[in-house]
């Protein structure tokens, strides 16, 4: 699968604003695209952060289905513009449909 990694920090502010779109995506279009978040500031990830030779957090990489990587942007990024980078690199996703949660035909109860 494509993926969508992003390089940043719990504790970075445009990070943070980063994060709901990242868990979005993750929902909306699973098995299309992988969205992996890296947090460089954690002891644990601190030699896989830097095999990406990132300079600056957020930084996003787009990599396609064999791995390679395909185009990198740094700072905060809409989630519309990473769908429209996905489309400039010839990727079309669908996202899945959550189910409609404002019909509600449960009945109501009378008092």
């Amino acid at each position: 699968l494509p993926k969508l990694i992003d390089l940043g920090a719990h504790k970075c502010i445009p990070c943070q604003k980063m994060a709901p779109i990242l868990a979005q995506l993750k929902k909306e279009y699973a098995g299309q695209f992988e969205t992996v978040f890296i947090d460089v500031w954690q002891k644990e990830n601190v030699a896989e952060a830097k095999t990406y030779g990132i300079q600056s957090i957020p930084t996003q990489i787009f990599f396609d289905a064999n791995g390679k990587e395909r185009w990198r942007h740094v700072g905060y990024l809409s989630k519309e513009d990473i769908l429209q980078k996905w489309a400039e690199l010839g990727y079309t996703f669908k996202a899945v449909k959550e189910p409609d949660t404002d019909d509600d035909t449960s009945p109501v109860p009378q008092g």
